[in-house]
């Protein structure tokens, strides 16, 4: 299984000019602990996670440390330390050392990554662009459907594809904690959606998608106070 049969393709981003307070905002309505910065053209520049927020309130108000640890200071480690402290815009605050993978990367190594780097999710980057994001949990599932489900196939992939394209079309494409695996023309969704609405529309809408055998949910609701 590839990197394309589990990311999550419609993500949440930013541009480097959007507002830290903004920001803020979009993680605690879309639930999520990160969001990619990207330009105008797709190319990805950075992530903001909420460690980099949290760094910010920590170490945002006056610090007044020792003189002589001030004279040993590197004076470019001090206003660097400082830009991302008192930014106000999504370019000061991000992290630029990106770890990232291309849709053809094994999910065994983007497993490793995520162990090795201590990150909580990975994006996936082709010629540059943006074109999705792995999390911890999108691997957790994939683990979980791989004990139950065959390798797809390329009619497979197609058949994925198809959906979701029909969840984009109508407008039920943003499922951060949802993943889709198709196998021998089977559907089997997992993950967390906010109301049983929404996983009855998924159902529906992996069942209207021609060529698909069936539809195998492992849907929950999430509560409404949870935040992941």
């Amino acid at each position: 299984m590839l990197a394309r049969d589990v990311m999550t393709r419609n993500v949440v981003t930013v541009g480097p000019d959007t507002a830290v307070s903004e920001i803020a905002r979009l993680l605690l309505e879309k639930r999520i602990s990160g969001v990619p910065v990207v330009e105008s053209d797709g190319r990805l520049v950075g992530i903001v996670s909420e460690g980099d927020l949290m760094r910010r309130v920590e170490e945002g108000g006056p610090r007044r440390g020792s003189w002589w640890l001030a004279m040993l200071g590197i004076p470019e480690e001090r206003a660097i330390e400082y830009v991302r402290t008192h930014g106000r815009r999504a370019r000061d605050v991000m992290t630029r050392q990106l770890v990232t993978v291309t849709p053809d990367t094994p999910i065994g190594k983007v497993a490793r990554l995520l162990e090795e780097e201590h990150i909580k999710r990975v994006p996936v980057v082709e010629d540059g662009r943006l074109v999705g994001i792995i999390s911890r949990a999108d691997l957790l599932r994939a683990l979980a459907s791989r004990q139950e489900v065959p390798p797809a196939t390329a009619d497979d992939s197609a058949l994925r594809e198809r959906l979701m394209r029909e969840l984009e079309a109508a407008g039920l494409d943003y499922h951060p904690y949802v993943n889709i695996v198709v196998s021998e023309g089977i559907v089997h969704l997992w993950g967390l959606v906010s109301s049983k609405a929404e996983a009855e529309a998924l159902r529906v809408a992996a069942e209207s998608v021609e060529g698909v055998r069936g539809v195998d949910s492992h849907l929950a609701v999430l509560p409404a106070t949870a935040h992941l």
